[in-house]
């Protein structure tokens, strides 16, 4: 059963997003503050199929609970995050993103289009369905990149043997991207094709997922470079080629 840890401390809220979880047929397991969520990752690594985080709450925040998940602080690095908050501002929005949030909602939200987003985002990690990226290029294909192979069947990217971790929308932005090397996609193709032309995802939302698949491949030394093509999108250039 796919067990979901909800961080937050509203308890209305909370018995809302369990009781709808419930019927979806996940299992719901509430905590209300960051430490205690810190603390049961810690204890149940891999026992988590994803986390729906609050970004306000007592002492540990959801902006330092989902840095420190990201840094492996809480058994597991890369669990599906999908972030909660109450603030309606773009820069919230971005810099959950660049904390290394897969999603987000704003408060109120309807807890039907929260059960659909959490659907969305288990399949892209491998719930049992295909992600946007394979439906696209097939499910068998493995691409030869320069130094880095990727495996979009099991979305996997290796340079030299070695798996680079990616979060499932950067597997997804990178297959996009790796469909036509050299060839420039459009920031609205890219909406298109990784989020599904999700609600509340824009150009800027493109760009901040970019610069992230930028600092992973540069890290690993894959011989890949995603070059800006000012006022029109983005376009992915092979080493040697």
């Amino acid at each position: 059963m796919t067990r979901v840890l909800v961080v937050e401390d509203d308890p209305a809220i909370a018995g809302l997003v369990r009781l709808y979880l419930t019927h979806a047929g996940w299992e719901p397991e509430l905590v209300a503050d960051g430490a205690e969520a810190l603390r049961r990752l810690e204890a149940s690594v891999g026992h988590y199929d994803l986390v729906v985080l609050d970004l306000m709450l007592p002492g540990l925040d959801g902006r330092g609970l989902c840095r420190r998940i990201r840094a492996g602080l809480g058994g597991r690095s890369d669990v599906p995050i999908l972030m909660l908050t109450a603030l309606d501002d773009r820069r919230d929005t971005l810099e959950g993103f660049a904390l290394g949030a897969d999603d987000y909602l704003t408060k109120p939200f309807d807890p039907d289009e929260l059960v659909a987003r959490l659907k969305a985002l288990f399949r892209r990690v491998g719930g049992g369905q295909q992600g946007v990226a394979e439906r696209e290029r097939g499910p068998d294909e493995v691409r030869r990149l320069g130094k880095a192979i990727l495996d979009v069947a099991a979305r996997r990217l290796t340079v030299g043997g070695t798996e680079v971790p990616l979060r499932p929308r950067e597997f997804d932005l990178l297959a996009a991207l790796a469909l036509r090397p050299g060839v420039v996609c459009t920031r609205d193709a890219l909406l298109e094709r990784v989020w599904d032309n999700e609600p509340g995802a824009e150009s800027r939302t493109v760009d901040v997922h970019v610069s992230r698949l930028r600092e992973r491949l540069d890290a690993a030394g894959a011989g890949l470079a995603i070059e800006t093509v000012r006022g029109v999108g983005y376009r992915l250039a092979v080493a040697g080629d």
